[in-house]
Formats: C-alpha cells, structure tokens, sequence
C-alpha cells in the first residue's frame, strides 16, 4: 500500500511539473528572447533622432560609436543615396544582405534577418532623401542569455516537489500501513490461540471501524469460550450424581470378577470427570485472565452504567451530565470490575446527597492513564483522607463505608491511585487515575500536573455553560 501511495503521488506530481514547468521554460526562453531585441530596439532608437537631423557620415559614425554596443561593431546604418549622382552611404558594420534591407525599407517597418551566429534587427527610419535603415546585430547568446540558468532553477523546483510528495505520500502510507499491520497481526495472534490480543482504535476512519469491529469480535470469541468451558464445568458437575450411585451399586456386587472390573470402571470413570472439571476450571480462569488483559471500552460502560442510573436520578429530580464517552476509551481492567467501581461510586452519589443534587460522570484519556471522575453539588465529604482509609467509614472494620475498596483495588491493579477531593460542583469528586501499560499515577511530576489543569479547566468550563 505505501509503494501504491508513493507510484501515485510519484506519477501525479511528474505530470503536474511537466504541466506547468514545460510551459513556463518556454516562457522563459520567449522572455529572453525578447529582451535581447527589446534592448536592441532601443539602441537603434539612439541613432533615428540623428538620423532625422543629418545624414553627414562623421556625425552618424559619432552616433554610432557613442552607442551602447556600437563600438563593439554591432550597429550599421544604411544610409540611400541623396540627389542623381549620390551614392548610399554604410556606415558601421553590416551583416544583413542587401535583400532584407531593401526590403525593410521598403515595408517600411521593423523586421529580423537570420545572419552568422545571430540575427540582425533593421529598424527602417524616414530621413530626407528616402529611408534609411538602421542594423542592430543580435549574437545567439544574447537570446539565450539567463535561459540555461532559469531551466536549471525550473529543474530543481519540479524536482524536490517530487521528493517532498513522494516523502508525503510514504508518511501517509506509513501512518495507513501501520494499523493495518496491526490488525494483521492481532488476527495472526488471535488464531495462535492468545486471546487477550486488542488493536488500539486509531488511524483513517475506515481502519478505525476495522480495529473496533475485531476488538468486539476478539470480546464475543472470548465470551463463547468462557460460556462453552461454564457449560463443560456444568455437564461434569451433573455426571457426579449418577457416578456415586454406580459407585455405590457397584460396592453391593460382591468380589465377583465382573463386580471388580464394574468398580475399576467406575472409579476410572470418575477420575475422567475429575480430570475435565479440573481443565475446564483452568480453562476458565485463562479465559477471565485474556479478558481482563485485552480490557474493555470504559466509554461504553459508562454509557450503560449511566443508562441504569439515570432512571433513578430522573425520580429523584437530579440533573445528569456525561462528559468524554463519545468516543472509544480502551481500559485494561474487566469490563465487570469497571462496571462494580462505577456502581459504586454512583451508589455512593444516592445514599449521601439529597435529592434533586445534580452529578457528572467525565472521562479524559491521556497517554498514559484514563482518569474518571465522579462529582456532585452535594454537601461533600469532611475528611476526605479518612474515607479513604480502610476501616475509617461508617461500615465498620475493614470497610470506607462508601464502597471505595472496590474502586481503589481497581485502580492499584492498574498501577494508578484514587482521591477525593472537592468538585467544581460544590460538592465531591471522586478521581480514579487508571494507569495503562502498567504506568504509574504521576503524583507530583509535570506531566500530571498539566493533565489536572487541563482537567480543572473542562470541568470549570462544563459547570459554567451547564452543558
């Protein structure tokens, strides 16, 4: 796909640079052109006013010497022949053949002759016996004087817009590429049997759609096999039954051969069952395991936490407001241990504020964490610091009374921590810092520092327009 990117960005810039620098070398070339005779229109224009005056021989070679390239034998003028007996009069240096001249003459008007290793420019001027014609001698590098250097510049311009859009296209094909590998690769380790694989959701839309429709794939794979190995547990579970009744009906056979053979069986039979409940326990804990490590989308729990809670906060008169979960935010805890922590902290927000009080649920992802907060406009918390300790709330030994165990123990597991503190709602907020790749919460470090001002800023935002 990058080679693809590249080809086209390739052929599509050539041909744009062949479009315009083609066309505009020509141009250059027609410019040089016409300066070279512009310049020698100019100095054939020095010559008409003296021409008009006199045609003395000493003043026009005057004239002439005192021309810009007259001097260099590049100006001759054609002087006709004044009276009966007069002779046409050269004066300067003449290249053209007699043919043009009179022609020029004749017409009347500014005309080119093609002469050796240039052109000749004949500028005809009315004197009083007849026309006389001006030559000025244009060399081949006067035309082409600028051109070889302006094409070089034309060359390197068409040039590096090629590498600039060739180096464009790769980094686009790059950033293209690179989920699509991941994808790849994530099916790959999929099929070996590694069922905590995940794509992270990024890149162009499409391959966006693509990384969210395997994860909820990789989800539902993982959940029939945990639902297949529950039903293999239940099935070995229910032969037990019928086992220790063959078990015991066999011990009522006697010490006959065949009552031995039947026990040996049976006893047989029954390590056979013990042996699948065994793999099947195994098999399930790998599974819960995989999906604890391939994580959940915390923006949709949230959503259907949310969901169910908004009904009471409805009765209740409360006013509800979801920040952040509009898009994918992968978290690496269990989708039902997220769920217990978010229950949780919105069971909390019920019990210990009146009714009617408003809440807010926000989400914020950063590079290394997830932050989720809960906050509310209710009388807040006291002693924030005890609610936090075990054994300080109202539940007795061992307990916050507020349920945060649960929230706390979800977020150490990730690395990261949990704080209560006073919300721009008035009341309190619960902050869950849910490290990802195992990170650590950064307690006093700058990058935490600017993420909780970025975090003060959207919430004081959020409560001052309402939304």
């Amino acid at each position: 796909m990058r080679w693809a990117l590249v080809k086209v960005a390739l052929a599509v810039t050539a041909m744009v640079v062949v479009a315009f620098a083609v066309p505009l070398g020509l141009v250059v070339k027609e410019l040089a052109r016409d300066r070279a005779y512009g310049s020698a229109e100019r100095q054939a224009a020095t010559i008409g006013p003296v021409l008009a005056i006199t045609t003395d021989r000493t003043q026009l070679e005057r004239a002439v010497a005192s021309a810009e390239t007259g001097s260099g034998g590049r100006i001759g003028v054609h002087v006709p022949a004044s009276g009966k007996n007069g002779r046409p009069a050269e004066i300067g240096s003449r290249r053209a053949p007699q043919a043009d001249v009179a022609a020029a003459a004749k017409l009347g008007r500014a005309s080119i002759s093609p002469v050796s290793g240039g052109s000749s420019l004949l500028q005809p001027t009315a004197v009083a016996a007849g026309i006389a014609v001006v030559e000025v001698f244009v060399p081949d590098e006067a035309l082409t004087r600028g051109v070889a250097t302006s094409w070089l510049v034309l060359a390197g311009v068409g040039l590096a817009l090629v590498i600039g859009s060739v180096a464009v296209a790769d980094r686009l094909g790059t950033r293209m590429v690179r989920p699509a590998e991941r994808l790849a690769g994530a099916a790959h380790d999929l099929g070996k049997g590694k069922l905590g694989v995940r794509v992270p959701e990024d890149g162009p839309k499409e391959l966006r759609s693509a990384a969210s429709a395997f994860n909820a794939m990789a989800d539902q794979v993982v959940q029939l096999l945990a639902n297949e190995r529950e039903l293999a547990a239940d099935l070995s579970h229910r032969l037990r039954t019928p086992l220790t009744v063959l078990r015991l009906n066999a011990a009522s056979l006697g010490d006959s051969p065949a009552a031995d053979q039947t026990r040996s069986a049976v006893e047989q039979l029954e390590r056979e069952v013990d042996q699948i409940i065994r793999t099947a326990r195994e098999q399930k804990a790998q599974t819960q395991q995989a999906a604890a490590v391939a994580g959940c989308d915390a923006a949709e729990v949230i959503r259907e936490r949310m969901a169910f809670w908004s009904a009471l906060a409805e009765d209740e008169g409360r006013t509800v407001r979801i920040a952040g979960a509009d898009r994918p935010v992968r978290l690496p805890v269990a989708r039902p241990d997220l769920a217990a922590a978010l229950d949780a902290m919105l069971g909390n927000v019920f019990r210990h504020t009146p009714e009617g009080t408003a809440f807010a649920v926000d989400v914020h992802n950063a590079e290394e964490a997830v932050i989720v907060l809960v906050s509310d406009a209710g009388p807040g918390i006291d002693d924030p610091d005890a609610a936090l300790r075990r054994g300080q709330g109202a539940g007795g030994d061992g307990s916050t009374g507020l349920g945060l165990d649960i929230v706390r123990r979800l977020a150490e597991s990730t690395g990261g921590d949990v704080r209560i503190g006073r919300s721009v709602l008035g009341g309190t907020e619960v902050r869950v810092w849910l490290a990802l790749d195992g990170g650590r919460a950064p307690h006093g470090g700058r990058r935490g520092h600017r993420l909780r001002r970025t975090l003060r800023t959207r919430r004081r935002r959020a409560a001052h327009t309402g939304t």
